[in-house]
């Protein structure tokens, strides 16, 4: 059922004629909206940062998981250590430093490996793929596969949980923008698929309701000789998605959408320009995304938002307070010595609340909420 917004667009007291544009001297803008950017939303002009707190109690506020502590191995991908979860999307971090001598097939939902160390070879129903760091790679529900690692292994998974992956809509910019859909990579049914294929036992280990079954076949079951049709694992780097920028106004996180499930999306923050404008904000602006636990995990680069994150850490800024960039950062929000960003990041976006695994819980930087604190954050002066 469609929703029925009350909206009802008004001007009260000073405020900026175009959102994240020549803010009013001495103010602070938070962004109040719904539907992750796309639904209704309005600005406030705030004398102090919406997040200059002095203190905070409670269960609900931003934290952080140092995922570089979580040094163990896995047999394979079901023995990932579990970060964040809810009933439709679950959040990985696998690693995996040798050949895996087994095959999987996951029969809760479409898999999601964001490559974040490593490189090698992914063996599937479909084919072969070479994959390397910074690779998506999308394993629809029921694919069976496996892995052999050149260089050991870390990686993100993102199941969603009964549901597959597709594409966002890109509307007035074209099908082409952001990344040409032919630029999408599948498997390939060549030598090295060919020569995998052999008559030795191997074990398949299906998850289904988080529960693994194995079954045993007395020869390789990836023996496929050909495919056809519309349905196949994809892959992608972020080096060949090129994001979508404005000179004159910064825009949303969901401009950046790289996949869309039906309760949460995934974004990817690649390198870009910043804004020339003058009056234009360079950082992320303080809002309020009142629909949605945001989770950002920090894959390499200058996170110029956000003070003490290195490569490996996630935030999670669940949904119900203002969250935006520290106060560092801010002093920048009109200026930067650098003409183009370059930190590489991936966004989860979810639109039910995510509970903390146990494994995040053992790593997690007690004193992120605390970072904003103390800070000399200082609003832009008159002109």
């Amino acid at each position: 059922m469609a929703r029925n917004w009350i909206s009802l667009p008004r001007v009260e007291g000073t405020a900026s004629r175009q959102a994240h544009v020549n803010l009013p001297a001495g103010t602070y803008e938070r962004e109040m909206g719904r539907e992750g950017f796309f639904g209704p939303s309005s600005h406030l002009y705030h004398r102090h940062p919406p997040t200059g707190w002095s203190d905070w109690e409670g269960p609900l506020k931003p934290r952080a998981f140092d995922t570089v502590r979580l040094d163990s191995g896995h047999d394979g991908p079901w023995g990932a250590d579990l970060l964040l979860h809810n009933a439709h999307v679950k959040f990985r971090l696998w690693r995996q430093a040798g050949a895996m001598d087994h095959l999987v097939r996951n029969g809760d939902g479409d898999e999601l490996i964001f490559v974040h160390q490593g490189a090698g070879e992914l063996f599937c129903d479909f084919g072969h793929l070479t994959f390397r760091e910074g690779d998506y790679i999308v394993l629809p529900r029921g694919t069976m596969w496996r892995i052999e690692p050149a260089q050991p292994v870390v990686a993100l998974l993102i199941e969603a949980t009964n549901d597959a992956y597709r594409l966002p809509d890109k509307g007035l910019l074209g099908e082409h923008a952001i990344f040409d859909p032919a630029m999408l990579d599948v498997p390939a049914m060549d030598a090295a698929f060919r020569a995998q294929q052999d008559e030795t036992e191997w074990k398949v280990r299906i998850k289904r309701r988080d529960a693994v079954s194995t079954v045993t076949y007395p020869f390789n079951p990836l023996d496929a000789t050909g495919w056809k049709g519309t349905l196949s694992p994809v892959r992608i780097n972020w080096r060949d998605i090129r994001p979508v920028v404005s000179a004159r106004y910064h825009l949303p996180p969901s401009a950046h959408t790289t996949f869309l499930a039906n309760r949460f999306v995934v974004c990817t923050f690649c390198p870009r320009p910043f804004e020339s404008d003058p009056e234009a904000l360079k950082v992320p602006f303080f809002h309020n995304n009142d629909d949605f636990d945001e989770v950002l995990f920090y894959h390499q680069g200058d996170f110029f938002s956000r003070d003490n994150i290195h490569a490996g850490m996630i935030t999670l800024h669940p949904c119900g307070f203002p969250h935006g960039p520290h106060p560092k950062a801010l002093n920048n929000a009109f200026r930067s010595a650098k003409p183009e960003t370059d930190e590489v990041a991936v966004m989860l976006d979810a639109r039910d609340a995510l509970e903390v695994g146990e494994a995040a819980s053992r790593v997690e930087f007690e004193g992120y909420v605390r970072s904003w604190m103390g800070g000399t954050a200082r609003p832009r002066a008159a002109e």
